[in-house]
């Protein structure tokens, strides 16, 4: 039996966390930091997510036989690294690897270098040659921050003033400091928007299952980007050949450049695609699952989530990825005044209980916190309500039955999530 230790404290976390509680070969998973509600699952031990010693003496104290990586932050840190230095495993790319999503710029080197399709892009550190590109493109805009920024900092628009100002915005350091000092510009690409979702061992990718979320804050795609609103998993309009051809154009070529630099990938990808009418192309790599995504996909395995880490983090995928013949619809729950931040925190939850006995509901915690015996808020989104159903409308249906049953002031949440999925 073996001892799982998670580094995060969000949804998607608490998503791993839940199904790797779920596996026979599991009998111990500590989650560091952790939430409120991993806090019901497993052992919540305080320490820095980015600190990769701090991670590593963690992981050597609790003797754990694998190490499960969730966020961007700490791979871009390096965490993994800050593990296996002392032999132990662990799921995710490495520094080197990770830099996939901490650098658009290097993302983007990749992808041509490969030959992935994907938007005509641009890389700037000065104002007079990014306006001059952006002169260029044909009329929709898309301005990007180079590094992380946790999922906001990019523009996208039909004005050239607006994409002017971002471009002033980023590099000034005025809207996301050194992250967005050198920005990325790209031409609009329109179609409909896909993520798929693959394990790698480093030199081999297998599919583990299509996901589409919902990034505009409010009903109808309007307001600004957030981190999720709401994901449902599978896309109907993606078939079986549609994502092999993804793993064969995008995916294989990705991981053989990531090898010619010297930066194997291991883990999770996240393939965010568009479904162009020149076909599909890719607008971003993540290195980690997706958040909401993750919520909606690890309810819908029918194998083993333990055997495939770790598998992963060996570097030889053996287990095939099965999934149940159920579809999965998650929504997200925020706090008042997200985004970009939540204008107060503490407020008590009320109805989980009630929204858990559901049947097929399980809800993940994101910006949660235990306090004198309540679940309190604490961030901006602050749960996914997942519900699994024999179909989306079924899923979808459960989802919003189980929200309705989930309080405290000022929450808001789409009503229109997955609604572009029914027949």
């Amino acid at each position: 039996m073996s001892r799982v230790l998670v580094v995060g404290g969000g949804g998607r976390e608490h998503a791993l966390a839940w199904g790797l509680a779920r596996s026979s070969a599991v009998d111990e998973v500590v989650c560091a930091p952790g939430n409120a509600g991993m806090a019901e699952l497993a052992e919540c031990r305080a320490v820095d997510p980015l600190d990769p010693a701090a991670v590593g003496a963690l992981a050597d104290e609790l003797d754990a036989d694998l190490t499960v990586v969730g966020p961007e932050d700490p791979l871009v840190a390096g965490v993994v690294d800050g593990v296996t230095a002392r032999g132990r495993l662990a799921f995710g790319p490495n520094r080197a690897a990770a830099h996939l999503e901490g650098s658009k710029q290097w993302m983007k080197d990749v992808l041509a270098a490969a030959g992935v399709p994907t938007a005509r892009f641009g890389a700037f550190t000065e104002e007079g040659p990014a306006f001059a590109f952006l002169e260029t493109l044909p009329g929709l805009y898309v301005v990007k921050t180079d590094g992380l920024a946790a999922g906001k900092g990019v523009i996208v628009t039909e004005s050239i003033a607006d994409a002017r100002e971002a471009v002033r915005a980023y590099l000034s350091g005025d809207a996301f400091g050194d992250a967005g000092r050198t920005c990325v510009i790209e031409e609009g690409m329109t179609g409909p928007e896909l993520s798929v979702f693959a394990l790698c061992d480093g030199r081999d990718a297998v599919p583990i299952a299509s996901a589409q979320d919902h990034k505009r804050a409010f009903d109808g795609d309007l307001g600004p980007n957030t981190g999720g609103m709401g994901a449902y998993s599978p896309v109907p309009f993606v078939p079986d050949d549609l994502v092999s051809e993804i793993m064969e154009k995008a995916v294989h070529p990705t991981l053989a450049e990531m090898r010619n630099r010297e930066a194997e990938y291991r883990g999770a990808l996240y393939c965010g695609l568009m479904l162009t009418p020149q076909g599909p192309k890719v607008v971003e790599y993540n290195v980690r699952f997706g958040d909401p995504e993750c919520q909606v996909i690890v309810p819908r395995l029918a194998s083993d989530l333990y055997a495939h880490c770790y598998e992963s983090a060996v570097g030889r995928i053996e287990t095939p990825v099965r999934l149940r013949n159920e579809a999965c619809v998650g929504v997200a729950i925020a706090s008042e005044g997200y985004p970009p931040a939540p204008l107060r925190r503490g407020d008590v939850i009320t109805g989980l209980d009630a929204a858990a006995q559901i049947p097929g509901v399980v809800v993940f915690h994101s910006g949660t916190k235990s306090l004198d015996g309540n679940i309190t808020t604490n961030g901006g989104r602050v749960l996914t309500v997942s519900a699994t159903g024999p179909d989306i409308a079924a899923a979808r249906d459960r989802a919003y039955e189980a929200v309705a049953k989930i309080s405290w002031p000022g929450l808001h949440y789409r009503r229109d999530i997955a609604a572009q999925a029914l027949p």
